[in-house]
């Protein structure tokens, strides 16, 4: 059995100070795993010198090691290994701080030294939220984002179309160099200037950083054309024929086709009382116009939201979009 400190050691020299070192100063740990915090006793004389260890978080210092016993955050998940090192069990992200060895020595010439080390403690990064549009039209732009906040560091976001990774720049592959999107490694967000046909497929996105990785489930997007010059000639049609429809009535009631057939010189006729001067049939010719006007744009606010209402469905029930209208 080797005696603990120096001073024991057959024709050792008595030290003018108790002198410490750290293996690191700035050590990192994953968080579940063990870690030990290394202070040696370089030189010293006194037999039984007083070792404690004090936790300082933001500014705060408080014991974790005191009177030859682990206290305070560490109790029960740490222990001290002979002479000064703390090796802590199983650390957690709320062991991230400054850590102080301290040894105090009576015998000495100097009697005191300290040595401070700093420890942060690597989380790993949960199962991020992802965000993936179920449908978009070809040519439009869109984004998908992905992002989980219990990872540290901070992590760095991958995203993959059918278990293929996205290059970081689309044009360093040939397989890409079509492509207009860009990722942001740091927000998770995955953005595209103009989609196309070929981007479609199943997406998913990592997070990682140096404790480890996760990653969300694959969602299928699909990217659809849209046949603008048919909906547009549709709605042309559709003004045409009502506007044919409008005519007609209009025609039809300026002949009498929807009088009511009674003489107006019968009892329910009542002249008028004077001349106001106003040109009531003027006034109706202008009204009916005005009904013509306002049922056509009536009209068109409904093929628009026809077509919407289709191209929701459309995306929702992942069918290839087609836009009917109805009347």
């Amino acid at each position: 059995c080797q005696p603990l400190f120096p001073s024991r050691l057959p024709g050792y020299i008595p030290s003018r100070g108790v002198i410490l070192r750290t293996t690191d100063k700035t050590v990192w740990a994953n968080e579940f795993e063990p870690i030990e915090l290394t202070c040696l006793i370089e030189s010293i004389s006194t037999n039984n010198p007083r070792i404690e260890w004090k936790k300082i978080k933001n500014g705060v210092p408080s014991y974790v090691y005191f009177q030859n016993q682990i206290s305070g955050d560490l109790e029960h998940r740490a222990q001290l290994i002979q002479p000064a090192n703390l090796l802590i069990l199983n650390t957690s992200r709320a062991d991230t701080a400054e850590y102080r060895c301290e040894v105090a020595a009576i015998d000495d010439h100097k009697h005191f030294d300290e040595i401070l080390i700093s420890l942060a403690v690597r989380v790993k990064p949960v199962v991020p939220r992802c965000s993936v549009p179920v449908a978009v039209t070809v040519g439009t732009s869109s984004e998908l984002r992905c992002l989980e906040n219990e990872g540290f560091p901070a992590s760095q976001y991958r995203w993959f179309r059918n278990n293929e990774e996205l290059p970081q720049d689309p044009k360093s592959s040939p397989k890409f160099i079509n492509s207009t999107y860009s990722i942001n490694a740091d927000t998770g967000g995955l953005k595209f200037r103009r989609m196309r046909k070929e981007d479609a497929g199943e997406y998913y996105c990592q997070a990682k950083n140096e404790a480890g990785h996760a990653q969300c489930p694959a969602q299928l997007m699909e990217v659809y054309d849209v046949d603008i010059v048919g909906i547009f000639l549709k709605v042309l049609a559709a003004l045409a024929g009502f506007t044919i429809v409008m005519v007609g009535v209009y025609h039809a009631h300026k002949h009498g086709c929807f009088s009511s057939g009674k003489d107006h010189t019968g009892t329910n006729y009542k002249p008028p009382a004077a001349d106001d001067g106003i040109d009531y049939a003027e006034a109706d010719e202008v009204n009916r116009i005005h009904l013509i006007l306002f049922s056509i744009f009536y009209i068109i606010i409904e093929l628009k939201c026809n077509h919407n209402v289709l191209f929701k469905m459309a995306n929702k029930n992942k069918y290839q979009l087609q836009v009917d209208v109805f009347f």
